[in-house]
């Protein structure tokens, strides 16, 4: 039912026919971050695939085809809002408010910074969210790698609107926080 409807609700949306009117999405934390200090964490650079590196919402409808919603549109600059969130869940995961997106004024601040490369983050008309993302952990002073990965996941979008897609894609976020936090953790 889900990759009908995505099919569909594209078709409509890419050929102008819905609301003509642009309709604004922002990737959601899963909670706040601590207040106060803790262990420095310095999130960013996140670099974006170009495909996904645009304003508007982009959903997979076969295996060389992307469509693009012409009226749905991400609030701000995607690699912003996934170094935002990422930020704010990393932080509460780790129980510490000391955590800064990319470019921060010193490193002298920061004892752990997280770079990523995203390869995918879209939905794709199988119903589900897919993110590909490869992170890498540096400490600081210094920049020595301290842990890397590829995160690999879906997210099943759970109702029929754009809405549910940023939801799902929210929640892989979720999952690739996560992950870092744990790796710091065994630092």
């Amino acid at each position: 039912m889900i990759r009908y409807f995505l099919a569909l609700i594209f078709a409509v949306f890419v050929t102008g026919c819905g609301n003509p009117y642009p309709e604004f999405y922002t990737l959601s934390a899963e909670g706040p971050s601590p207040a106060g200090g803790g262990i420095g964490i310095g999130v960013g650079p996140i670099i974006l695939a170009e495909y996904v590196d645009r304003q508007n919402l982009v959903i997979q409808t076969g295996p060389n085809k992307m469509e693009v919603a012409e009226f749905d549109l991400w609030s701000g600059d995607l690699d912003n809002s996934i170094a935002r969130v990422l930020s704010i869940n990393i932080g509460r995961r780790l129980g510490t408010g000391n955590v800064r997106t990319y470019p921060w004024q010193r490193d002298s601040e920061i004892d752990y910074q997280i770079a990523m490369d995203v390869r995918e983050f879209i939905a794709r008309d199988d119903g589900y969210a897919h993110i590909e993302a490869s992170w890498r952990i540096y400490a600081l002073p210094g920049r020595n790698l301290a842990a890397s990965k590829t995160f690999i996941a879906k997210e099943p979008i759970e109702t029929e609107d754009f809405e549910a897609v940023v939801a799902a894609q929210s929640r892989l976020l979720g999952k690739l926080s996560e992950e870092i936090a744990s790796a710091i953790r065994k630092r």
